[in-house]
């Protein structure tokens, strides 16, 4: 759909659907509205991310790639402060329906980014120039950046490509030539960064209630906290990814998560709490600073503009595969084995991720290629004869 018509026209939709999602699901009475409002909330979610991530990289400067791990801090001060509001509503009372309160704000930030990207948003001039609409990515380019540039006559190649419309059918060209590494790096850290974050992350509440109590207040507060640390190592992402690049910070940080995983079962109710608290902090730093962002990053920075999103939202598809994974595991383990275990069974994830950045070279950020030029396409279809 971006490839088609935009990026700006998919991420105001989801604004709306999104929204739509949310206010069905708070309101709803029975299982199916709760479940299609959520299914509505899924779909939006995945247009918007994927989107997002691409019109990001087209905004920014080839020179300042590894600035768009920037995401990964506002990640978690988004998670920081979901925490904060369902803490804010369990002290008016909310009782049973706090999830409720919870799910129904989302609907209130939806309406809010809407408005703004409405005002802001600027479409690419990427994608425009990709498109043959010249005049409007020179528009764009100055809007954007000041630049004063002049539209040029467009090509017999730009010509052919403008024709073609890249969509899921192509998805193939994601895992041809010289993509096939890209795709198989950007999917590997993707899927492995949601299992781990989703299985051990996204429940930190139950691992503090594990070391500070079976208090709902200190779960929550002691979540905060962690995921607090998220934000600083998810700001730091960016510089790492500068300094050493996309592929290595993720290397980095896989290797200490796998680390602090194996550390953390086999000692998990055997340290001073003090201690005990300082493992899932080295977790959620390493994290966010290392493989949490790049995933996304390397996809978006990885394919030419009409593949761009195609590439994105396949990563993407992926990750939830993972965070799906994780969810559904960390629960089953848990109740199976104890949350001891299920941590150092877990740290096979890391360990897998580790190895895909060893074996697979490619780093966008440190790479000589002009994105826009390579003529990695789909395939050509036969014709069809009568």
């Amino acid at each position: 759909m971006a490839a088609r018509i935009g990026r700006v026209k998919p991420l105001l939709a989801t604004k709306v659907v999104f929204g739509v999602g949310a206010l069905l699901t708070a309101a709803g009475s029975d299982f199916f509205t709760v479940f299609a409002g959520r299914g509505l909330v899924g779909i939006a979610y995945g247009i918007d991310f994927a989107v997002a991530m691409a019109l990001l990289a087209e905004y920014t400067p080839a020179s300042l790639k590894g600035r768009l791990n920037f995401w990964q801090g506002v990640w978690y001060t988004a998670t920081t402060t979901n925490l904060l509001l369902t803490l804010v509503f369990y002290k008016l009372d909310a009782g049973t329906d706090i999830w409720r309160w919870s799910v129904g704000s989302s609907a209130a930030f939806a309406l809010v980014l809407l408005l703004l990207q409405m005002a802001f948003l600027v479409e690419s001039p990427t994608w425009l120039a990709s498109k043959g609409r010249l005049a409007e990515a020179v528009a764009n380019l100055r809007r954007l950046y000041g630049l004063r540039a002049e539209a040029g006559p467009v090509g017999e190649a730009q010509a052919a490509r403008d024709g073609r419309q890249i969509g899921l059918r192509e998805a193939g060209v994601l895992f041809r030539g010289a993509y096939l590494p890209r795709t198989v790096l950007s999917t590997a850290i993707s899927l492995t960064q949601s299992m781990q974050y989703f299985a051990v992350g996204w429940y930190l509440p139950v691992i503090t209630l594990e070391l500070f109590g079976e208090r709902f207040e200190k779960a929550t507060a002691g979540s905060m906290a962690f995921n607090a640390v998220g934000i600083v190592g998810g700001c730091l992402s960016a510089y790492f990814g500068r300094r050493i690049g996309l592929r290595l910070s993720s290397m980095a940080g896989y290797a200490v998560v796998f680390v602090v995983l194996l550390v953390m079962g086999a000692t998990f109710r055997d340290l001073p709490i003090a201690l005990a608290a300082l493992l899932p902090v080295l977790f959620i730093f390493c994290h966010s600073a290392g493989p949490g962002a790049n995933g996304k990053s390397i996809a978006a920075l990885s394919y030419r503009s009409d593949i761009r999103t195609l590439g994105t939202g396949v990563t993407g598809m992926l990750g939830s595969l993972g965070s799906v994974a994780g969810l559904y595991l960390f629960p089953q383990l848990q109740s199976g084995i104890g949350v001891g275990n299920s941590l150092m069974v877990l740290a096979v994830v890391p360990l897998a991720g580790l190895v895909t950045c060893a074996l697979i070279k490619w780093d966008p950020t440190r790479a000589e290629v002009n994105l826009e030029q390579e003529t990695v396409g789909p395939r050509p279809r036969r014709p069809v004869s009568a």
